[in-house]
């Protein structure tokens, strides 16, 4: 019974923060929005018995890609509309 209501909260969150990453108008406030749920969607898989996919989606969805997106944020110029 705990699993489940806890495997909804999560895929809950995953949805608030697609969406909320999806909003947000800052490139910054949109990538920590997209860190959190990658970090959300790490703990729902290893909450499936997937630790190997976990670790994957950890060091590359939560790690990798946003750093790549910081650093490429950081060496473009902001155009102010």
């Amino acid at each position: 019974m705990i699993s489940s209501v806890l495997f909804i909260i999560l895929s809950a969150v995953i949805i608030l923060t697609a969406m909320l990453s999806l909003y947000f108008r800052d490139l910054l406030a949109s990538i920590v929005s997209y860190a959190v749920m990658s970090l959300v969607l790490t703990v729902v898989y290893f909450h499936l018995d997937a630790p190997d996919v976990a670790i994957a989606e950890a060091g590359i969805g939560a790690a990798l890609t946003i750093s790549i997106f910081v650093l490429t944020i950081k060496l473009t110029r902001r155009r102010e509309e």
